[in-house]
């Protein structure tokens, strides 16, 4: 039985410890910390210069290798790559290392001592990255241990050549359980459409390979929120191998391109904790000090006007597609229709009280509930209606479109600032819009989310031409 999840986590903790004790160790061999005074400190704790220097070692070495990406070693990553690897962090720890000696003047030995000490620190290091690298490249193809489970969705040039590598090469540790197409040909297990039964009933998929030309936009979607929920990697396959896009990540399989939805920085762990920091205690404030008396208010003023709810709900698409219920104060007559078809300039619709609040932008508040929840960010790209998503993806580039998902969408956004917002009257709408939420993806920063936000406020205060 597969068990997902499995001991791959801990190799990199396993060789991060490992090299931690090489450069630790050694250092007791090649430098003579006891006779030395330290400059800025006297204590008994701080004469203690090997704790000192193992403490200082634990905290930049893994910074170093963070940034570096110094553990990011992979099955198909190649030995002049991990080589490559070892010299970049070579130069990183020298620097580590001369600032100690800088900052606590702790040593005092020889430029070639010194030389000594790191080419046969990174000598044991790098080597036992390699037999790490073969050692597992053995385990797999030997004993069919580390293995990932994969499926491959489409035939197309790249599929295929994807199929011949995982078949010939072993040591890699993919396991396909089989390609999914609607083209005929032998090693073909189904339909795109039978794949679906199929990731359902079978358990313990690690990965999906899908050839992006071959599939709808809601294929698409379909595939990215599946693998979203059950925790699986989703990669795509170009039918080209040349580079189509920065903002997917690209790794070569041998020479195959594969792309996969990149880690922004917006789902950096660090930036998502700010960012989530942020959204819950401004969504709080609003909450608190607006929304505590804006919603008796209204539900009084909408009520008298027509009949139905105060508050609207609406299905749209969040993070990596994942639908989610969208709140608003209800502007519009009570309609099946408005979940379906963008409010239009002079629309029969739009109440009295509803073309007012729209005008102004209040009937968005309630979304500050969504963004307490966690569905939603303060700014972000805009979420759009389920119908208009399949639509709007016709007229985008793919890996654009999917791109654009893999972020929280929010209040407000770039796109909303700048004049796209609202109906979509024409191509170009559409196009503009995903150019500036892409855009705001690839250069994230708090700083950005509070200057739309001040943005926003502004154009609600002076009236924006498509708040209809």
């Amino acid at each position: 039985m597969h068990v997902k999840g499995r001991y791959s986590w801990l190799l990199r903790p396993f060789f991060m410890v490992f090299d931690l004790c090489v450069i630790n160790i050694l250092v007791f061999f090649f430098f003579d910390f006891n006779d030395q005074d330290l400059y800025f400190f006297e204590s008994s704790f701080w004469n203690n210069k090997h704790l000192l220097f193992i403490i200082y070692t634990i905290i930049f070495w893994p910074l170093s290798s963070f940034f570096l990406r110094f553990y990011s070693v992979y099955r198909f990553s190649s030995v002049p790559h991990i080589l490559s690897l070892v010299i970049k962090q070579l130069f990183a720890y020298t620097l580590i290392m001369y600032a100690f000696i800088g900052i606590f003047r702790s040593i005092n030995v020889s430029a070639f001592v010194t030389f000594k000490y790191l080419m046969l620190s990174f000598g044991i290091i790098g080597l036992g990255k390699i037999i790490g690298y073969y050692g597992l490249k053995k385990y797999r193809s030997v004993l069919d241990g580390n293995i990932r489970r994969v499926i491959i969705i489409g035939f197309n040039a790249g599929a295929q050549e994807l199929e011949r590598l995982f078949r010939n090469n072993k040591d890699l540790g993919y396991k396909l359980l089989g390609i999914f197409s609607d083209t005929k040909n032998e090693l073909i297990k189904g339909t795109i459409e039978e794949s679906f039964e199929f990731i359902e009933q079978e358990t313990g998929i690690d990965e999906i390979y899908c050839a992006i030309d071959e599939l709808s936009e809601k294929h698409v979607n379909d595939y990215v929120k599946y693998a979203s929920l059950n925790m699986i990697n989703i990669k795509f396959i170009p039918n080209t191998k040349k580079l189509i896009t920065k903002r997917l990540k690209t790794d070569y399989y041998n020479y195959l391109p594969v792309l996969s939805i990149q880690e922004t920085a917006l789902n950096n762990n660090i930036n998502r904790f700010i960012k989530r920091g942020f959204d819950i205690a401004f969504s709080l404030i609003i909450i608190i000090c607006v929304l505590s008396w804006l919603i008796p208010l209204m539900a009084i003023l909408i009520k008298l006007e027509s009949k139905g709810p105060v508050f609207y709900r609406h299905v749209r698409n969040g993070i990596n597609y994942k639908e989610f219920n969208c709140y608003k104060f209800r502007s519009l007559a009570n309609n099946n229709d408005s979940n379906y078809e963008h409010v239009t300039e002079q629309d029969s619709r739009v109440t009295k009280i509803g073309r007012f609040i729209r005008k102004t932008s209040i009937d968005e508040l309630p979304q500050f509930f969504n963004v307490l929840k966690g569905d939603m960010s303060v700014i972000g790209p805009r979420p759009h209606m389920i119908p208009y998503t399949k639509e709007y993806a016709k007229k985008i580039d793919k890996y654009n479109f999917v791109f654009r998902h893999s972020v929280k969408p929010g209040i407000s956004g770039l796109a909303q600032v700048k004049g796209y917002r609202g109906e979509i009257k024409n191509d170009e709408d559409i196009i503009n819009r995903i150019k500036y939420d892409i855009f705001y993806i690839e250069n994230w920063s708090l700083f950005l989310d509070i200057k739309i936000i001040f943005e926003t406020i502004a154009n609600i205060v002076k009236g924006e031409k498509k708040a209809y």
